[in-house]
């Protein structure tokens, strides 16, 4: 099989799709890894280091797309490569259909076979693709939200950490998946104080087991929230329901209620957001205020740490893309039931249910 790794057209989008390992193992398994050139380069990987991975440069991405079976990303594609899309192609990469209908149709009308990252689900419930981007997006929340409290920012002025005689900050977390407990570790290494909510009992008693009752947590509804928001410096938003829209856990009413120059951090807006103030912002214009209250809320954090997300990205993804080229998508499906989750459209027709909730499409369910 042909793979194609094109070049990532998102604004301050520095990861790429593969790291010289995976083009090898490829490779070694008889396919053709076709390389944008430069597609490496903001991740620090040269066309000479995919080269001698066994890797081919080519020149643009219509050849990359043109020549290839597969087409493995890291972010969904963009308006300008909706037409470089072509029936029968798999695409893999990150979709987040739900909060994207132009993107959902699109992909209908181009009869691609799309599989999504965020979507590919272990029989425990575990996102195994989605995992290590969001460890590296929560403990990207915390040094962001901590970053903008800086007055000079637009922030309270309030160092997170506090110091002998002045209470640290506190950080509130709603949501202890990945992203949540990654966002907690970093945020009790720096000496906040953390309130973490949930509704997963379980996963509370966890949390506050491992950490010897550092990080505080709350069962999550709306009086817990509420009151955890107002006395809050930073609010990060760690929700997911895989393949659907975020659910809305903080409205704009409480937002304006917060304290000035508090810091919100909403990871969750790749899939809409859980915050109502929120929209999705880039990394070259990252914050906005909102009813006196910071907003961070870039769509793909991990970007910001290019090397590290494309070298962990390729460790996970690695063993998927070799299975979807050795057995073709259909096989593939039938034989990984996880990878089986991860399809959300192939030839026009939506796989996935909450992508066909969210915009009452009909549901083909996967046989």
């Amino acid at each position: 099989m042909k793979i194609g790794i094109p070049l990532e057209i998102k604004e301050q989008e520095f990861r790429v799709a593969m790291a010289p390992a995976g083009v090898s193992a490829l490779i070694s398994h008889g396919h053709t890894v076709l390389i944008q050139s430069g597609a490496g380069s903001e991740s620090g990987i040269s066309d000479k280091e995919y080269t001698a991975a066994g890797g081919i440069i080519a020149g643009s991405a219509t050849e990359v797309f043109g020549a290839s079976d597969m087409i493995v990303k890291v972010k969904a594609p963009l308006n300008p490569e909706y037409p470089l899309l072509k029936k029968g192609q798999i695409l893999f990469t990150y979709l987040h259909l739900a909060a994207d209908r132009a993107l959902t149709e699109a992909i209908i009308k181009s009869g691609v076979i799309a599989i999504a990252y965020e979507t590919v689900q272990l029989d425990n419930g575990a996102l195994p693709l989605l995992i290590p981007m969001s460890e590296i997006a929560g403990r990207a929340a915390s040094i962001a939200g901590a970053y903008h409290l800086q007055r000079a920012r637009g922030g309270s002025g309030v160092l997170i950490s506090g110091i002998p005689g002045v209470l640290p900050g506190k950080i509130t977390i709603l949501g202890a998946g990945t992203v949540g407990r990654n966002a907690a570790k970093i945020a009790a290494g720096l000496g906040a104080r953390v309130v973490m909510l949930d509704n997963n009992f379980q996963t509370l008693q966890h949390i506050d087991d491992i950490h010897d009752g550092r990080i505080m947590t709350l069962s999550s509804n709306g009086h817990n929230i509420e009151e955890s928001v107002l006395t809050s410096d930073i609010v990060i938003g760690a929700v997911l329901i895989p393949g659907a829209k975020a659910p809305l856990l903080v409205s704009r009413q409480l937002v304006g209620r917060m304290r000035q120059g508090s810091v919100i951090v909403d990871v969750s807006i790749d899939q809409g957001g859980c915050i109502e103030t929120s929209r999705p912002t880039t990394h070259s214009d990252p914050v906005y205020v909102a009813d006196g209250v910071v907003h961070y809320c870039v769509s793909n954090m991990p970007g910001a740490f290019p090397r590290t997300s494309t070298i962990a990205l390729t460790n996970a993804t690695l063993p998927y893309i070799v299975k979807l080229a050795n057995q073709g998508w259909s096989n593939a499906i039938k034989t990984d039931a996880p990878l089986a989750k991860g399809l959300n459209i192939a030839e026009g027709k939506v796989y996935c249910a909450e992508v066909a909730k969210t915009f009452s499409l009909p549901h083909e369910p996967i046989c």
